[in-house]
């Protein structure tokens, strides 16, 4: 398993993280303060402990990652990405943030267990950890397309696929997502099981190519993660980034089209599970 020591500490950003920080920072204030009452200061402590405790919690509890996606992780977390930036529309700079991580990593592959699906589209892959996690649970035979708009993350992600078993079940697709995505409705391609991480203000139009087109079979699946970015979507619209407007904007066009139902589950920053009616 990966060495968390070795590894430079993420900054929190799933609601829960966020939150768990917040609360840390209100324990330290208040013990601090000697007119608080001790039962104040346990009632806020329990409040911290009940929120720190779940990630660890779960990871404890949880199937431990392969060796290949421990150590992309740990590339992952080394890098330095504040020196490179995405190329396309939108330059922004990457993140190690961006990795999926375990936990979320094990729900995709189970979901690919679940729903015997033989060929994945990832629209966003970075790294490629949760491209390689879903990997491991195809057939023989399965296909993973993973697009990609940055070359430098794409270059990591392949060094890790070569390492491993399953990497020759993933082909990567190097451009602009939506690009992508219309060359491959165009040849034909059909996918099971559909996983949603890339430009978040692009996400409606992801959605609409994939139910106007054959991409997603008949009874296929999709999951869009980031769907509650870092509790944005439900904080009043005045607090709301770009990217947390783009995702309140997704989050009510899904609910209002009749066409598929869906279910948004608290895990890490997010995941909505759609699937055509």
């Amino acid at each position: 398993m990966t060495n968390l020591i070795d590894i430079p500490t993420a900054r929190p950003v799933t609601p829960l993280g966020i939150l768990t920080k917040k609360l840390e920072a209100v324990v330290k204030q208040a013990n601090q303060h000697q007119d608080l009452s001790a039962e104040l200061v346990a009632e806020i402590t329990q409040a911290w402990e009940l929120a720190a405790g779940i990630d660890p919690y779960l990871e404890e509890c949880t199937t431990p990652e392969s060796e290949a996606l421990a150590a992309l992780a740990k590339i992952t977390a080394k890098e330095s990405w504040g020196e490179h930036f995405t190329v396309g529309a939108t330059v922004r700079p990457l993140e190690q943030e961006m990795l999926s991580g375990h936990i979320e990593g094990q729900t995709l592959k189970m979901f690919v267990h679940m729903t015997k699906a033989r060929r994945v589209l990832e629209i966003g892959m970075f790294t490629g950890y949760s491209a390689l996690a879903m990997a491991e649970a195809l057939p023989e035979d399965g296909v993973l397309v993973a697009c990609e708009v940055d070359p430098y993350a794409a270059e990591v992600a392949q060094q890790a696929f070569n390492e491993s078993p399953h990497g020759g079940k993933i082909r990567v697709e190097l451009g602009a997502a939506l690009a992508t995505l219309e060359k491959l409705a165009t040849a034909g391609e059909t996918f099971d099981l559909v996983f949603i991480d890339a430009d978040k203000k692009e996400y409606t139009a992801y959605l609409e190519i994939l139910l106007d087109t054959n991409l997603l079979a008949p009874q296929g699946f999709i999951c869009v993660d980031n769907t509650l970015l870092q509790g944005e979507v439900y904080l009043p619209p005045a607090k709301r980034s770009a990217n947390g407007q783009a995702i309140a904007d997704f989050n009510r066009v899904v609910a209002l089209d009749t066409r598929v139902e869906q279910v948004l589950l608290p895990l890490r920053d997010g995941l909505t599970i759609i699937r055509r009616v």
